[in-house]
């Protein structure tokens, strides 16, 4: 059975048409062909052992600081995720030795 391409650029919302389309390819099986082969068990079992040692190696200790309350303030002003935008903001400055320089 031939499949109709639909295409969604980034940013666009599916029309009516595409949004059945995509409901529909959800119910479908997956049917490996030449270009996409169904993975074997030891394929399975090797991409599992990977993807725990990724995950072992993104592990971010927590550590407790003390920060002013108007830096904390600025952080949160960022919005949901501003940990994560101080942690990318210590790994910036501690990289950069002017900075470290400037806050020995």
């Amino acid at each position: 059975m031939a499949m109709k391409q639909i295409w969604i650029e980034p940013g666009m919302k599916p029309t009516a048409e595409q949004q059945r389309e995509l409901e529909a390819a959800a119910h479908r099986p997956v049917q490996p062909d030449e270009d996409t082969p169904e993975l074997t068990p030891a394929q399975y079992a090797e991409m599992a052992r990977m993807a725990r040692a990724r995950r072992k190696e993104q592990i971010k200790p927590v550590v407790a600081i003390r920060i002013s309350p108007d830096s904390l303030a600025k952080a949160k002003a960022v919005g949901r995720g501003y940990t994560g935008f101080l942690s990318r903001l210590i790994d910036n400055a501690i990289n950069d030795p002017a900075m470290v320089q400037k806050s020995l």
